[in-house]
């Protein structure tokens, strides 16, 4: 029996606990509610009244030019590159670069990875002086084959190597391609 008393005036203690926290609570915030603020309200009221602002036209519009594409006889942008490459590839197997002939050791490199770094010419003879990755630098002339897509070397001058690379359409035919190593500073 003891042991009911005991929790019956536990229950009553935490309800008083809990009337007295809700009482403090509310005259606390009532504090919080008066007139004391009179000033920024009279700052605001003031501020409201004065004089608003003017907000500019909006400028006027122009009218828009159109503009009529007339390059009709060049590549259509929106074309895609393999769509081209399909159409204007040879399917020759005959053109294939692909041949008895031994592969010559600059074609182990990637082209972006070999630079051109001088040239040479006696009796009439011009050399290219190509370096590659493992810097060595290699000796070539018109007909030699450098880069991994069969690039031909078509000539050189002394500011660069002009090189027509064979690359694959996908469709078993190959494309030609212009690239150019140019002499490095």
């Amino acid at each position: 029996m003891t042991n009911s008393k005991h929790i019956t005036h536990s229950k009553i203690g935490q309800k008083i606990a809990t009337l007295i926290s809700v009482v403090f609570a509310s005259v606390l915030l009532s504090a919080c509610s008066g007139e004391e603020h009179e000033d920024l309200n009279a700052y605001v009221d003031r501020i409201k009244s004065q004089h608003k602002g003017r907000v500019k036209p909006l400028p006027e519009v122009k009218p828009y030019d159109t503009f009529t594409y007339s390059a009709h006889d060049l590549r259509d942008p929106f074309q895609s590159f393999q769509a081209l490459a399909e159409a204007t590839a040879t399917e020759d197997s005959a053109d294939s670069p692909i041949s008895g002939r031994k592969r010559e050791a600059l074609e182990q490199f990637p082209l972006d990875t070999l630079s051109f770094v001088g040239h040479l010419e006696k009796n009439g003879i011009r050399w290219g002086l190509i370096e590659a990755p493992d810097a060595t630098v290699y000796r070539i002339q018109v007909g030699n084959y450098v880069g991994k897509n069969f690039g031909l070397i078509e000539s050189i001058t002394d500011t660069d190597v002009v090189i027509k690379e064979k690359i694959t359409n996908g469709n078993n035919g190959w494309l030609d391609r212009d690239a150019a190593l140019t002499i490095s500073d």
